[in-house]
């Protein structure tokens, strides 16, 4: 069979307080990855700001945008200038009072191929997402782009088995996460190698189980707690790109701002599969109960 293969661009970035700047960093990252052939592009979640949802504040409401938007605007024209597939994160205003933490992407010609709507929210200390976002109420659906298939999931999804096999099950051919994760400083250096390498591991089990490529787009650097009550987060970056035995293809430090290309072959998936048939074996008649919150 045919070669089939993707330039994948991975943007880890720091940000500021000033979203213009932002904005102007990730336009410039966007274009260095296209400069070496990056067909599609990935940012990390909501890159247009702070991650604001280390505190409870309504006024960081107003951070948020109908989708389509300005932003949407924005990646719009730069998707349609390089001629790429861009993979976004955007705080989405979607009435009054009702908001989502959103994926968009956009296909070669700038328009919204579709959009993703984060299914699992947590509501952890430093990670207070429940006060901001609804939970997604489009499903796990890929979305179809000029590339091929994206089954695009948020941070918090990553852990979630079920999330990356129903996205394969509809027929996903990459499995993508924008992510914001990090350390607080309280946190000892075993915890912290605990943590990185519990993050590693699933998400790489993830292409394993379905026998996928998996991106997985993390910031980097530190920001502080608004509020004061904790030392912030450090985002322990780490973005990398792996193939469907779980092997590494690139990963980038855990302190610096960093660009990634890297070339995935998507009929070495199709390959994976045929040796390693897991969704031949699934017993799909035994796993009615796995819809339930627990099986007493």
């Amino acid at each position: 069979m045919d070669n089939r293969t993707i330039k994948i661009g991975l943007v880890q970035q720091s940000n500021t307080a000033d979203l213009k700047e932002n904005l102007k960093k990730l336009a410039d990252n966007i274009e260095a990855c296209v400069s070496q052939g990056a067909q599609l592009v990935v940012l990390q979640e909501l890159h247009n700001s702070l991650y604001f949802c280390q505190v409870e504040d309504t006024n960081n409401f107003d951070l948020a945008e109908p989708i389509p938007g300005p932003s949407t605007g924005f990646y719009g024209e730069l998707a349609a200038a390089h001629g790429i597939v861009l993979v976004t994160s955007l705080f989405e205003k979607r009435a009054p009072g009702l908001y989502h933490n959103t994926a968009v992407v956009f296909d070669t010609d700038g328009s919204i191929a579709g959009k993703y709507r984060k299914m699992h929210i947590p509501d952890d200390p430093a990670y207070y997402e429940k006060f901001y976002f609804t939970p997604g109420d489009i499903g796990f659906q890929p979305i179809q782009t000029s590339l091929g298939k994206l089954g695009v999931l948020v941070c918090w999804d990553q852990w979630y088995p079920e999330a990356a096999r129903l996205m394969a099950l509809r027929g996903a051919e990459i499995l993508i996460y924008p992510t914001a994760i990090g350390w607080e400083s309280s946190d000892t250096e075993d915890e912290k190698s605990r943590q990185l390498n519990a993050w590693i591991i699933s998400q790489r089990a993830h292409a394993v189980a379905n026998g996928l490529p998996v991106v997985s787009v993390n910031r980097v650097g530190h920001e502080e707690d608004p509020s004061g009550n904790t030392n912030g987060i450090q985002f322990w970056g780490n973005s990398f790109v792996a193939g469907p035995q779980g092997e590494f293809f690139a990963q980038a430090g855990n302190t610096e701002a960093t660009n990634i290309v890297v070339e995935v072959s998507l009929t070495r998936s199709e390959n994976v599969r045929r040796w390693w048939p897991f969704l031949r074996d699934r017993r799909i008649d035994e796993y009615g109960e796995i819809t339930k919150r627990f099986i007493d």
